[in-house]
């Protein structure tokens, strides 16, 4: 029986290829003083009685550096949105020009720019937890096996093999986080 164990590190590792890709997504939200079409992925409207992405109520565009306009596909949902994106946190006023939603991107304060690094950090942070968990997974895998007969030297040589998975992965979020910093703070 014990000889049948093989860990799936194929699987444990597209699980962490996922908490890798969510971390790039809410990095991509995170605001650098540039415009970009995904710092407004998070944002969900209140739109026909359900909670919906802003890029399904109109059509995001970058027009320049330091614009974003969203053209509202439903005059009725205009209000809404602009509601939405006051509330966002993301600290952009909101100018209405009809049908058409203008979000003009301040530069950013050095206090504005601290506070986004520590949010960046929560974020890798959050990363790091999720492929953590995910070594544990693989680890109880390995236990499992332990109690059903694996010798010790299977047993060690697959904790190695998650452990360095795992400082792989993390080593990949914190060259992520230290990259986002550097674009936040970059004036």
């Amino acid at each position: 029986m014990s000889d049948e164990f093989e860990l799936d590190t194929d699987d444990l590792g597209r699980r962490m290829d996922g908490a890798i890709a969510n971390l790039r997504t809410e990095f991509a939200s995170l605001r650098t003083g540039r415009a970009s079409g995904s710092m407004l992925e998070p944002i969900m409207v209140d739109a026909y009685g359900s909670m919906t992405p802003i890029n399904q109520v109109g059509t995001v565009n970058v027009p320049e550096p330091r614009m974003v306009t969203i053209n509202v596909w439903d005059k009725g949902l205009v209000g809404k949105v602009e509601k939405a994106i006051r509330e966002s946190g993301l600290g952009i006023n909101p100018q209405l020009n009809g049908t058409i939603i203008m979000l003009p991107i301040p530069e950013l304060n050095e206090e504005r720019r601290r506070d986004l690094t520590k949010v960046a950090g929560n974020y890798a942070e959050s990363a790091r937890v999720s492929i953590r968990n995910l070594r544990r997974d693989g680890m109880d895998q390995i236990k499992k096996a332990k109690s059903d007969g694996m010798s010790e030297d299977d047993q060690k040589f697959w904790e190695q093999t998650v452990q360095e998975l795992t400082n792989d992965y993390i080593k990949q979020v914190d060259e992520a986080l230290e990259n986002k910093q550097e674009e936040i703070m970059q004036v």
